[in-house]
């Protein structure tokens, strides 16, 4: 596995976003068959595993911390805040709430040092900019958390170039993650160029598209009742029809290249920039091993620019949220 730099740390160039086992994509799968992925993933050299508060309130947390425990020297850990499940109503059902103060911040990291089992977190990652609280108040509890130990580098997740200046000024920041694929360019606007400037990692989530890219998925009517993907609209069928026409050309490219659809995706985003590392997430053990062999695939300069040509911000149906979760990114709009 190829190496690459996320602020003091060095890890595989390909992690692990393990938000798959247990949030977003309907029922999240045994504790039995999460282990094997997460197991597999470790075995075959991933070192950068990627997870958060939100997901399954929590459920995805004390699941890597269970699991990966006995193996905790042998990779980077990152986890989210300033997202979470919080009972609102004092009924017991849990919502999701953006919530940076930094009082929360502090208790979310408690939280998650003890479901995760471990003395520190690695990156531990602002999941959302809470609007309501000044970006250097929020990045500054988290300094404060560096300073006390009980984490080792600040990320940032779904900000603007302008938003993660403000911040590293405050405190370095070691990794900005967003969405970034083919099928999702925002980064491209400004956020990218940013990172390389300040020497931030950037970290690309959904490098697959939420398994658009992969191929796999030609009737958005199967998902699973309980799926994001179906407020996305991206994924609305009239949408979705339409972006499954862009895959045609992008699957003559693969089988040129030879490789699978979704080993191209995620090595065109490796061949984006030596400091990008996409996380691709996945529940079986197989689809994993197809993802890590794309660090082994080439593509030259006219490759990239033919994949360029073919699919990108004007060629793509419909945004990647809805106006709800539009409002609440920080992210440079096409």
């Amino acid at each position: 596995m190829q190496i690459r730099a996320l602020g003091p740390f060095k890890v595989s160039a390909i992690g692990f976003g393990c938000m798959n086992l247990s949030h977003a994509y309907g029922a999240p799968v045994s504790e039995e068959q999460a282990e094997r992925v997460l197991l597999s993933a470790l075995d075959a050299g991933v070192t950068l595993f990627d997870t958060a508060t939100l997901y399954g309130f929590g459920a995805n947390e004390t699941l890597v911390g269970k699991v990966l425990k006995p193996h905790r020297q042998k990779f980077t850990l990152a986890s989210k805040c300033g997202m979470q499940g919080v009972d609102v109503k004092g009924d017991g059902k849990l919502v999701r709430v953006i919530d940076g103060h930094p009082q929360t911040l502090r208790k979310t990291c408690e939280d998650s040092l003890r479901r995760l089992q471990t003395d520190v977190i690695d990156l531990y990652y602002l999941h959302r900019w809470d609007k309501r609280v000044p970006i250097e108040e929020s990045v500054g509890a988290l300094g404060e958390l560096v300073r006390k130990g009980h984490i080792r580098g600040i990320g940032l997740s779904e900000v603007s170039a302008a938003t993660l200046r403000l911040a590293h000024a405050e405190h370095p920041i070691a990794a900005l993650q967003t969405e970034y694929s083919l099928w999702t360019r925002n980064p491209e606007i400004a956020v990218l160029d940013a990172c390389k400037a300040l020497g931030v990692a950037f970290v690309a989530f959904s490098p697959v598209g939420r398994g658009f890219l992969c191929g796999k998925l030609q009737d958005v009517s199967t998902l699973d009742a309980a799926d994001i993907r179906r407020s996305m609209p991206r994924f609305a069928p009239d949408n979705y029809a339409a972006n499954l026409r862009l895959l045609d050309g992008v699957n003559t490219v693969a089988k040129e290249v030879g490789c699978t659809l979704a080993q191209l995706a995620i090595a065109w985003l490796l061949h984006r920039g030596e400091h990008i590392i996409p996380i691709p997430g996945t529940t079986s053990v197989s689809h994993l091993a197809e993802d890590l062999e794309a660090a082994s695939v080439t593509l030259n300069l006219s490759t990239m620019a033919r994949l360029d040509e073919l699919i990108n911000q004007d060629t793509v149906v419909g945004s990647r949220y809805s106006a709800q979760a539009n409002s609440e990114v920080d992210t440079e709009s096409f």
